[in-house]
């Protein structure tokens, strides 16, 4: 079983999500994925500062009986694969109400989470730290979001941007450790908050269209993307201060994939621009 359960677990790792959710931005729904985005990334801020303060060993560094295998960084509590699963498709599920995607939802929130103690990575208490944080967070937005994206659109682009620069900022400083998390979080949710204020500003790039023009889009945003993540780490590599390289490589990424991909598409001619009032 390590095979499945390992690609369980990857569908819980970066790349994996620098997949999807471009995937939904860029080719289904453009408000449903910078929704979905930003989540995540108040997610995963949440998880980084948990693990921080919780300071909780993996089963492997407490017992070198159990074999991990998988690579696993940080405290083991709470588990960010699980707490992120039911965020992300917790969320995903909730725009419809047909039973395949709730049962689509259900089975990844049950596997992804069982991939992590297979793998000797998590302890139970583990995951159900996960599951609670990530309820009570999905919970949260699903309230609050509808309200605060109203008033945030009322505010406009200058409001709009300082938010979207100092929310960031202050999440990067607050995040306990040594802050590497924090940094690529930050980093990441500020060039996409900034790139989604000027998208629909200047772009207003329009996410339907023929599925081979959706294809397309994919296949040309996500190895930029790719080329940003892995090029510019080898580019900064050994360049001090090296926190400081690591939030200008992840705010490019984030600035690609809110701003720069939708404007090469409608430039291209793979998407339509979209003049309605949201």
């Amino acid at each position: 079983l390590d095979l499945p359960f390992k690609a369980f677990t990857f569908m819980g790792d970066q790349p994996f999500f620098m997949l999807l959710l471009p995937l939904v931005y860029w080719c289904l729904n453009r408000r449903l994925g910078a929704r979905l985005t930003i989540l995540f990334l108040f997610s995963a801020y949440l998880n980084a500062v948990a693990k921080e303060f919780a300071a909780q060993p993996r089963p492997y560094q407490v017992d070198p009986r159990v074999l991990p295998l998988y690579k696993a960084g940080g405290g083991g509590f709470p588990s960010g694969h699980t707490q992120n699963a039911v965020v992300v498709w917790g969320y995903l599920a909730s725009h419809f109400r047909r039973v395949g995607p709730w049962t689509l939802a259900g089975c990844l929130m049950l596997f992804i989470p069982l991939s992590r103690l297979y793998l000797g990575v998590h302890f139970p208490t583990d995951l159900m730290g996960g599951y609670l944080l990530g309820a009570a967070l999905l919970f949260l937005y699903l309230r609050l979001e509808p309200v605060v994206e109203a008033w945030v659109t009322q505010k406009g682009l200058g409001w709009q941007l300082c938010a979207g620069i100092l929310v960031p900022l202050l999440l990067v400083l607050l995040v306990p450790g040594n802050g590497k998390h924090g940094v690529i979080i930050g980093a990441t949710l500020m060039g996409m908050g900034v790139g989604f204020a000027l998208e629909r500003q200047w772009v207003r790039f329009e996410s339907g269209g023929l599925w081979w023009k959706r294809l397309l889009r994919f296949l040309i945003g996500v190895p930029v993307l790719f080329t940003l993540w892995l090029g510019l780490r080898a580019a900064f590599y050994g360049l001090e201060p090296e926190q400081i390289y690591r939030f200008v490589r992840y705010a490019l990424m984030g600035l690609w994939s809110g701003l720069g991909a939708p404007w090469l598409f409608v430039r291209l001619k793979l998407a339509h621009r979209d003049y309605s009032d949201h």
